[in-house]
C-alpha cells in the first residue's frame, strides 16, 4: 500500500496537469468562438458562388475553360487540410484514415498543417508541396495553395484535385470528408455541399435570384468571360472555406478534449484524496492500537 507522502505527491502532480489542461481549454474556447464565426460567415458566400458557377456552365460550351475539362485517368493529387498541433482528440487521425484508405499509387499529396505532413511522409507518400497558414486565417494566405494545384491541373500533371479536410458540423461532432474540386462539373456545382449547408434544412438555404438572363442571372459582358474571372475566384475561396472548417474544428475539439481532461484529472484527485484519507486513518489506528498494546503491556 502507498504511504501518505505518495499519494500527497500524486495530488498535487494531477492538480498541476489539471491546471494546465483547464488554462488550454480556456484558451481553445476563445479561438473556437472566434473560428466557428469566421467559418459560417463564409457559407453563404460560397453557397452563391455554387449557384453562379453552375449557371455560367450552363450558359457556356463544355470546353469553355480548362477547369471544366474532365479527363481519364486515375493521377490524383490531393489537398490534406490538418492541425499543426495536437491535444484535439482524434481530430487528425480519423482524417488520416480517410486519406490514407481513399489514396491510390498515383495519388499525390500537398499538406495544410504539419500533423498531415510528418504522417504522410512517415508513410512514405509522394509529398509534393507543404503550406502553412496561421491563425487566424486570412484568404491571401491560403491563395498560394489554390494557385499550386491550380497549376498542376493545368499543366496536364493530374486529372483531378480532391481536398481532404474535417467539416465542421457542431462544437461536439467534427465530421472527415474528401470533396473532388478539379475539374468543376454540373454535379459538383449544382448540388449543396455539406461543409457550405452544415445545420441548415433545404428550405433554409439561399434561394436563387431571380432577374433578367437565364436561371436569373445577366452576365456582361459574356458569360466566358466571368467563367475566366470566376473559376479561379470560386477555386480559391472553396480551398479557404475547407480550412476555415478544418480549423473550426480543431479548436473545437481541442476544447473538448482538454475539459473532458480536466474532468478526469479532478475526478482522479477525489479518488486519490478519498485514497489518502483512508491510508491516514489505517496508520492512526495502528498507532492507537500499538499505544494500548503498550499501555496494556506496562500494567
Amino acid at each position: 500500500m502507498p504511504n501518505t507522502r505518495d499519494i500527497r505527491r500524486r495530488i498535487k502532480s494531477v492538480k498541476n496537469t489539471a491546471q494546465i489542461t483547464k488554462a488550454m481549454q480556456l484558451v481553445a474556447a476563445s479561438k473556437m468562438k472566434k473560428a466557428q464565426d469566421q467559418a459560417t460567415s463564409g457559407r453563404h458566400y460560397a453557397d452563391l458562388l455554387n449557384t453562379v458557377l453552375n449557371n455560367l456552365k450552363e450558359l457556356t460550351e463544355e470546353d469553355a475553360h480548362p477547369l471544366l475539362e474532365t479527363r481519364a485517368g486515375d493521377r490524383e493529387l490531393m489537398v490534406v487540410v490538418t492541425t499543426d498541433k495536437g491535444l484535439c482528440g482524434a481530430l487528425n487521425t480519423n482524417l488520416m484514415r480517410k486519406v490514407t484508405d481513399q489514396g491510390g499509387e498515383q495519388t499525390s499529396y500537398v499538406t495544410v498543417g504539419a500533423k498531415g505532413r510528418q504522417t504522410l511522409s512517415r508513410l512514405k507518400r509522394d509529398l509534393v508541396a507543404d503550406f502553412v497558414v496561421h491563425d487566424p486565417v486570412h484568404f491571401a494566405d491560403v491563395k498560394p495553395v489554390g494557385n499550386f494545384i491550380m497549376d498542376r491541373f493545368l499543366a496536364g500533371e493530374c486529372n483531378r484535385v480532391t481536398v481532404a479536410f474535417t467539416n465542421f458540423v457542431n462544437t461536439l461532432s467534427q465530421e472527415p470528408l474528401i470533396e473532388t474540386l478539379l475539374p468543376i462539373n454540373p454535379i459538383d456545382l449544382g448540388r449543396d455541399r455539406e461543409f457550405l449547408g452544415v445545420g441548415q434544412k433545404e428550405e433554409d438555404l439561399p434561394e436563387k435570384p431571380e432577374g433578367p438572363g437565364e436561371g436569373g442571372f445577366l452576365f456582361e459582358p459574356s458569360p466566358e468571360k466571368v467563367l475566366d474571372m470566376a473559376v479561379p475566384q470560386y477555386l480559391n475561396y472553396e480551398i479557404y472555406q475547407m480550412v476555415l472548417e478544418s480549423r473550426a474544428s480543431e479548436h473545437s475539439a481541442r476544447m473538448v478534449a482538454m475539459k473532458s481532461a480536466t474532468d478526469n484529472a479532478n475526478d482522479l484527485v477525489k479518488d486519490l484524496t478519498l485514497e489518502y484519507n483512508k491510508v491516514r486513518q489505517a496508520a492512526i489506528t495502528n498507532e492507537l492500537l500499538e499505544i494500548s498494546t503498550a499501555m496494556k503491556a506496562l500494567e
